[in-house]
């Protein structure tokens, strides 16, 4: 009796309760996803030290090695976008969380600079995959009056992930004779509790309609989809087959602008202060506790939950251009005022830390809603890899350019880099609360046409 009545409720057969607690574990593995991509960048930089004594290399490979996952998700983010939309999410979701725990278990056995290396590229470039698929299959399963808020809270995850590493780091190399492999390994445990969270997970419904099974997206967005609307917003999705070249095509190029030129603004400053937050700092007289790398990440954590909180009551453009122009009045008063008290100076990177991370959470949700489905991947994917060649050249040229010319001018610099992502964005952000996906990604949102027909 039950059961009938379950079905006349939901034609899928699945009550309210089951489709919450997929939704839960849903953002739970994306969550994790992004908890592990701040994790192996946080963690390489407690060992690194013994690294190079025990294996024996220099300046250069130590680079190279603290620089391999950002270019494994420079690899890989574009790749796998490009995969998710012609294979599907499900299968991509999947095996980047296989190939990361194979990396990860690598990490035991590596005996070489090079071989760390290679395994380190290859979990960027399954991290990269993360950005791709992971914000797409969200973004095509979650309510439209949620959206924004289901997709952005996996950006804690990404800062956590970072401080947790930094931690577990610091306890383990400080405390115990624990080895710089066992320490790196620690990712493994994470990646075996999410390769399994995975299994069984369904395809998008959004991209099985794409490609024209349309009876199995049906069926599971009944099954899985709470919101009718929602699920009949997909039969308005075009079944058509997508391709790189329409990033920049005459309908999307400005679409693809906005993202990757915002996000390679937001994050080149971003990534390059947090690197090396303690030289930094400590050149305005500023050392210790909140004034490392770990304290602005904290910070940072923080303004993603206000993200999270506000994004779709208060809108995007209102979460995504403001804080631009904050983080660029924080970094050009920093860089004008040479005489600044620390404390100010301490506010002010405070300050830059937590809107900038208004900006990055953001630089997930807009591409999974300004992106048709059928270039959805692989318009999240060159985002992302445009945004980590922000953070490459941010953290090659910020210790060179305080050398050369100085704190103040680097400042400058950074607050006009963070003033043209402002500048974009206020320019081409669109607003899309509460809009279903069909709607968003048409082009023309309250006023501002992001795609041409």
């Amino acid at each position: 009796m039950s059961s009938v009545k379950r079905n006349v409720a939901d034609p899928g057969g699945s009550s309210a309760a089951f489709k919450r607690r997929f939704m839960i574990r849903l953002v739970g593995v994306l969550i994790g996803g992004m908890f592990i991509d701040g994790f192996i960048l946080g963690i390489i930089g407690t060992v690194i030290v013994p690294i190079s004594k025990e294996l024996h290399f220099g300046d250069v490979w130590e680079g190279l090695i603290a620089a391999a996952a950002l270019a494994g998700i420079l690899i890989g983010s574009p790749l796998a976008g490009w995969a998710a939309d012609k294979y599907g999410r499900k299968p991509m979701f999947q095996l980047d969380m296989g190939l990361f725990l194979l990396a990860s278990v690598a990490q035991f056995f590596v005996d070489s600079a090079e071989q760390l290396f290679v395994v380190r590229l290859l979990m960027g470039i399954a991290i990269g995959a993360e950005y791709s698929v992971g914000w797409p299959l969200m973004s095509e399963f979650s309510p439209a009056h949620l959206r924004g808020r289901l997709i952005s809270v996996s950006e804690v995850g990404w800062y956590v992930g970072f401080m947790v590493a930094f931690l577990v780091g610091y306890i383990l190399t400080t405390t115990t004779d624990v080895g710089w492999r066992t320490i790196l390994g620690t990712s493994t445990v994470i990646a075996v509790i999410l390769f399994v969270a995975r299994l069984g997970l369904p395809e998008s419904p959004r991209w099985l309609w794409n490609v024209g099974r349309k009876e199995e997206a049906r069926a599971v967005a009944h099954k899985y989809m709470s919101n009718a609307d929602d699920m009949k917003d997909i039969e308005q999705e075009d079944v058509r087959e997508g391709n790189f070249g329409m990033l920049f095509s005459r309908q999307y190029w400005r679409a693809t602008l906005f993202v990757s030129g915002c996000w390679f603004c937001a994050v080149a400053p971003y990534f390059a202060i947090a690197t090396f937050a303690e030289s930094v700092l400590t050149g305005y007289g500023i050392s210790g506790g909140l004034a490392g790398g770990l304290g602005l990440s904290a910070v940072a954590a923080l303004g993603v939950v206000g993200t999270v909180l506000l994004v779709d009551r208060l809108g995007r453009r209102l979460m995504t251009v403001p804080p631009q122009w904050i983080c660029a009045a924080a970094l050009a008063i920093i860089g004008l005022w040479a005489g600044a008290p620390p404390v100010i100076v301490l506010a002010l990177f405070l300050i830059f830390s937590f809107f900038n991370a208004n900006i990055v959470a953001m630089m997930g949700v807009y591409p999974s809603e300004i992106f048709p489905t059928e270039i959805r991947g692989i318009g999240t994917g060159f985002a992302a890899a445009v945004s980590r060649v922000g953070a490459g050249l941010g953290t090659f040229a910020l210790p060179w350019a305080i050398t050369n010319i100085g704190s103040g001018p680097t400042m400058l610099i950074s607050a006009l880099v963070a003033a043209a992502g402002a500048g974009l964005s206020q320019w081409l952000a669109p607003e899309t609360k509460g809009m279903n996906l069909s709607e968003s990604s048409a082009g023309s949102v309250h006023g501002r046409t992001l795609v041409e027909h």
